[in-house]
């Protein structure tokens, strides 16, 4: 069993940034690798970024690469999101998960075990 709480949301202006934390209890947690997805009002969740559980693997959505970077520290118990550039359309619920698969896409709701409860973004223009 793993459980995540994620952490850092909050509202900021357009082009600012913001970084999420995602921390995991458990001894497990190097061995499960992390996504991050978000869910805007009136829309369905998507994928926004993943990291392998080795860390030599990161995955981006088309509309978050170049601004958005994923990372972990495993000694921590931790993920992380690195959110530059953010932009109006960012606006949404980010929640982290921890997938045990290991030849998944690491894109779908499906490849996933355990999920946080969510931050709220907030970008403003």
């Amino acid at each position: 069993q793993v459980q995540l709480v994620e952490s850092g949301g909050g509202l900021v202006q357009a082009g600012g940034s913001l970084r999420l934390s995602c921390a995991a209890s458990g001894r497990a947690f190097p061995t499960y690798s992390m996504g991050w997805f978000r869910q805007a009002p009136g829309k369905e969740r998507e994928f926004v970024a993943a990291i392998g559980w080795s860390a030599d693997r990161t995955y981006y959505s088309d509309s978050v690469k170049g601004r958005f970077t994923i990372s972990r520290e495993n000694a921590k118990n931790t993920a992380y999101l690195q959110m530059n550039s953010l932009k109006p359309e960012d606006t949404a619920v980010y929640s982290c998960a921890a997938s045990s698969a290991r030849f998944a896409t690491l894109r779908l709701h499906s490849d996933y075990d355990y999920w946080g409860q969510g931050t709220q973004v907030t970008v403003s223009s």
